[in-house]
């Protein structure tokens, strides 16, 4: 994010719910993915475990993308969805899936 671009949080809210903005943007981005305690790549598998086990896929397509950025691999990340299949539960992993499909390969067949 550079100061002419704005984030993701303030295109989709920044007129909306600013605050949530500056919270997104400012300390979830800003300090807490930032702390040296783990690496991103580590910060973006966890977060694509929670995400999954939670079911939020439409934060994983934003997130899957950020953990390819971070130095995993498709490969990696679709074992990690296989994984959690057996922990999280078959529907939310087979959810999952299919949002790495579509983001890993442009195929939007849900």
């Amino acid at each position: 994010m550079t100061d002419t671009q704005p984030s993701g949080a303030e295109r989709m809210f920044g007129d909306f719910a600013p605050a949530l903005v500056g919270y997104t943007d400012d300390v979830l981005f800003g300090d807490v993915w930032t702390r040296p305690e783990l690496a991103p790549r580590d910060r973006s598998l966890v977060t694509v475990a929670a995400l999954l086990t939670s079911g939020n896929t439409d934060q994983l397509v934003y997130h899957l993308g950020l953990a390819k950025d971070n130095g995993l691999t498709e490969t990696e990340l679709i074992e990690a969805v296989t994984h959690l299949a057996f922990y999280a539960g078959w529907p939310k992993a087979m959810s999952a899936m299919a949002v790495a499909k579509q983001v890993f390969r442009g195929d939007d067949h849900r």
